[in-house]
C-alpha cells in the first residue's frame, strides 16, 4: 500500500481548480449541435453540445438563460461561451454557459464592436457631443417602421402626454438587407423638415439579426450629423446597438422614447397651478406686510402733526442762525484786533511818523533820496519833503561833518 495517495475528491478538485485557471479556457466560444435539451423547472437549461467526433456537456443557470433571444432545441447549430469546470458528484466536466447564440452570430458581434470601437475612436461617443432635448417641442418626427406595434405604442404615449404635438411619421425599413439604406433616406428626409424639433428612430425588439440595421456605420453616422436632436429607441432594455451610442439620448424601448421626448402636458398644468396659487399666496403675503408698513408710517408723530416737526426744524434753525452770528462776530473781532496792531507795527516803521517828529527827507530833482553832502553842489536846487507839505531849495553852503 502506498504512503502517500489521494481521495477521489482531493483528485476530482485539483483537477476542476486546474481547468477553471487555465487561460486558454477563458473566453472561449465553442461551436456544436444541441442535443439531449432539457429544460428544468427551476430556469435552468440542461443540454449536450456535440459534433462529429465530441460530446460536451453543459448547462445554462436561470440568470442567463433569461437573456435568450430564441428557444433552444434540439438540432440547433449554436455557438456559446462559459467556464469549464468539473461537477464534482458525478466527476463530469462540463460547461457553464453564460452566453448562446445561434450559429453566425458570433460573427455579427465580432463587427459589432470592431465597429464601435472605431466610431468610439473617431470621437462619435462624446458625451460633449450630445444636445439636449427641446423642453416643450412641437413637432416630433418618428422614423421607424409604419405598420409596426412599436409607431403605435409610441403615437399613443405622445398623444396622451401632449394632446396638441404634431407628429410626423417618416416610414422607414427597420430589418434586412434594404433597412439601412431606408434609414439613412428617412433620416435625410427629416433633416430638410426644419421645423422638425425632435428625431425617433427604432423599433420594437428582436433578434441581433433583426436589430442588425442599427448598427449599420452608414445609418450611424447620418445620426451623428443630424440637424436635430435624435432619441434611438431600438429593441428592449437589453439591446444595444451602435445607434444608441451615437444618438444624443438612448431610451431602452420605443415607448420610453415616448415619454423622454415630450413632457407630460397634464404634469405641467398640474404645476403651473401649483405655481398660480404660491404667486398668489406670495402677494398676499407682500400685501399684507405693506399694508402694515403703511399703518406703522401714518401712525408715526411726524405725519399725525406735521407742524410740530416743522415748528421743531425751524427752532433749530434760529439757535444754528444765532450761533453762526455769534460766531461769527467773534472771528471778526478778532481779526480786527489782529489788523490794529499790523497797522501799529506799520505807522512805527513809517516814514511818515518819523517826518512827524520833525524830520525831513532831501531829494534830488531826479528824486534820489540825499544822504550825503557829496551827493550835492551848492547852488544846486534840490526838494525837501516835510510832514505837512514840501520846499524848494537852493543849496547856499555844505559842511561835512
Amino acid at each position: 500500500m502506498a504512503s502517500k495517495y489521494l481521495t477521489v475528491s482531493a483528485l476530482t478538485l485539483a483537477l476542476k481548480r486546474l481547468l477553471e485557471e487555465s487561460v486558454n479556457l477563458e473566453d472561449v466560444w465553442i461551436k456544436g449541435e444541441i442535443s439531449n435539451f432539457t429544460p428544468h423547472s427551476s430556469g435552468h437549461l440542461y443540454f449536450t453540445l456535440k459534433d462529429a467526433n465530441a460530446r460536451l456537456s453543459c448547462v445554462m443557470f436561470r440568470s442567463q438563460a433569461r437573456s435568450l433571444k430564441f428557444k433552444p432545441e434540439n438540432g440547433q447549430a449554436i455557438v456559446v461561451t462559459g467556464k469549464i469546470s468539473i461537477y464534482e458528484k458525478s466527476g463530469n466536466y462540463q460547461l457553464y454557459v453564460e452566453r448562446m447564440e445561434l450559429d453566425g452570430v458570433g460573427n455579427l458581434y465580432q463587427a459589432f464592436e470592431e465597429l464601435k470601437q472605431k466610431l468610439n475612436a473617431e470621437g462619435l461617443f462624446a458625451p460633449e457631443r450630445k444636445r439636449l432635448l427641446p423642453e416643450l417641442p412641437q413637432r416630433v418626427g418618428i422614423i421607424t417602421s409604419p405598420t409596426g406595434a412599436a409607431v403605435q405604442d409610441m403615437i399613443k404615449i405622445l398623444r396622451r402626454r401632449r394632446p396638441n404635438l404634431d407628429i410626423l411619421i417618416i416610414p422607414a425599413l427597420v430589418q434586412g438587407s434594404e433597412a439601412p439604406l431606408s434609414l439613412v433616406r428617412a433620416l435625410k428626409q427629416a433633416a430638410a423638415i426644419s421645423d422638425l424639433d425632435l428625431i425617433i428612430i427604432g423599433r420594437g425588439g428582436g433578434s441581433i439579426e433583426e436589430l442588425w440595421a442599427f448598427n449599420d456605420e452608414r445609418v450611424a453616422r447620418a445620426i451623428a450629423n443630424h440637424p436635430q436632436p435624435v432619441i434611438s429607441a431600438v429593441g428592449h432594455e437589453t439591446d444595444f446597438t451602435i445607434a444608441d451610442f451615437v444618438a444624443d439620448l438612448r431610451a431602452p424601448t420605443p415607448s420610453a422614447a415616448a415619454e423622454l421626448a415630450v413632457p407630460d402636458q397634464q404634469a405641467y398644468c398640474r404645476n403651473l397651478d401649483i405655481l398660480c396659487k404660491r404667486l398668489n399666496l406670495s402677494l398676499k403675503r407682500r400685501l399684507q406686510s405693506e399694508r402694515q408698513h403703511l399703518v406703522n408710517l401714518i401712525t408715526k408723530r411726524v405725519f399725525a402733526k406735521p407742524q410740530l416737526l416743522v415748528d421743531q426744524r425751524r427752532q433749530n434753525l434760529n439757535i444754528l442762525r444765532e450761533r453762526l452770528i455769534g460766531l461769527s462776530t467773534q472771528h471778526l473781532q478778532i481779526k480786527r484786533e489782529r489788523f490794529s496792531k499790523v497797522v501799529g507795527k506799520l505807522d512805527a516803521l513809517s516814514p511818515l511818523a518819523t517826518l512827524q517828529r520833525g524830520y525831513s527827507i532831501a531829494r534830488k530833482n531826479d528824486g534820489a533820496v540825499i544822504s550825503d553832502v557829496k551827493q550835492v553842489n551848492v547852488a544846486e536846487q534840490i526838494n525837501v519833503k516835510l510832514a505837512v507839505g514840501s520846499l524848494a531849495c537852493q543849496v547856499l553852503n555844505k559842511t561835512e561833518d
